[in-house]
């Protein structure tokens, strides 16, 4: 976390913050995501509590002297007020107040059974917004062939490794970014990666995998501040570890290259469109899936489990009725002789 953000916290949430990093484990940009959403809660505290102007600017309001009893005395009540708050003034959409839910939930725990700084946790029963189940977006079978035949750029193997990666292994940004030259062992055909909350896991490539791999470690580049980072930036840059936002645009890059841009596919849609393609044509057990993918759960797993239109389609074709016709009424075969309908 930037040392500025620090600056603008009160000391329980900057204990909290450091909590969350230190001992959970978790990322830097996970660390920022529980700023940003606490910084929103504790800004509303000091509006609901009348300490800044009517026409304050929200995005202006500071937090660091924000006093824990504004937090001890709020009430169930009032977070399902501040759940409204985030919906009709902030126009936050289901996904993310679920994500600020979450965010609040936690650090209530925190303050009340870890550090001990509040006697009770007020928000203990505080529900989580219902999500829309949505079927995640991916690459068709072959729309994922088209975008790998049309990589080209500067540095074609590093991004066509890149790209194979993502669309065989099913890895998530933070992921394959943070991959290091040391992380590959072609003799176990492994890579190993950190997930979320730092947690290990090894994923076993195929022979695109290796051969893409083997192929960018040829040519890339060695770099004096970054010599164990698999993938580097070129000599303008300063041949330094690739950043989230730089595979992203590399990525966005070759979806418009292979006329593929305007379908909403990003890095981890990609991730979407591997689960996907090992579910539908590799027929990856679901418990299978969920390791591969390092989810917690197997109902997280399940969104990729969706069925294409084409077996959709298919199983209804299939079905040992689908020739079944109804019969001809006996009535049909003998015309009426007075002319009229019988019924």
């Amino acid at each position: 976390m930037k040392e500025a953000f620090k600056q603008d916290c009160p000391p329980y949430l900057r204990d909290y913050l450091t909590y969350v990093r230190v001992i959970r484990n978790h990322t830097e940009r996970t660390e920022d995501e529980y700023y940003i959403d606490l910084r929103t809660f504790l800004r509303y505290l000091k509006v609901y509590n009348g300490d800044v102007p009517e026409n304050a600017d929200f995005e202006q309001i500071t937090i660091k002297d924000v006093p824990l009893s504004y937090v001890e005395n709020f009430t169930l009540n009032g977070a399902y007020e501040y759940m409204n708050f985030l919906l009709d003034k902030r126009g936050n959409n289901n996904d993310a107040r679920s994500r600020k839910t979450s965010s609040l939930r936690q650090f209530y725990e925190y303050l009340s059974k870890k550090a001990m700084l509040i006697k009770s946790n007020p928000i203990e029963q505080l529900e989580h917004p219902k999500a829309a189940q949505k079927l995640p977006k991916f690459l068709e079978l072959e729309q994922s062939r088209q975008l790998l035949s049309e990589i080209d750029s500067r540095n074609q193997k590093r991004d066509f490794c890149i790209i194979t990666l993502f669309l065989n292994c099913g890895m998530r940004l933070s992921e394959l970014v943070g991959l290091n030259i040391g992380d590959y062992s072609e003799s176990a055909r492994t890579l190993r990666v950190f997930g979320k909350g730092q947690k290990e896991r090894i994923i076993y490539i195929n022979d695109a995998c290796i051969s893409a791999l083997n192929d960018y470690l040829k040519v890339r580049p060695k770099s004096e501040t970054e010599p164990d980072a698999l993938f580097i930036s070129g000599y303008s840059y300063g041949h330094k570890r690739l950043s989230n936002r730089r595979v992203q645009r590399i990525v966005e890059d070759q979806l418009n290259r292979a006329g593929l841009g305007n379908l909403g596919i990003s890095t981890h849609k990609l991730r979407h469109t591997a689960a996907t393609l090992m579910y539908e044509y590799g027929g990856v057990d679901p418990m299978v899936l969920k390791e591969v993918l390092g989810h917690k759960s197997v109902a997280t797993t399940q969104i990729y489990t969706h069925l294409s239109d084409a077996d959709r389609r298919n199983a209804a074709e299939n079905s040992p009725l689908a020739n079944f016709k109804a019969p001809k009424r006996k009535e049909d075969a003998q015309a009426p002789s007075n002319g009229d309908d019988k019924e």
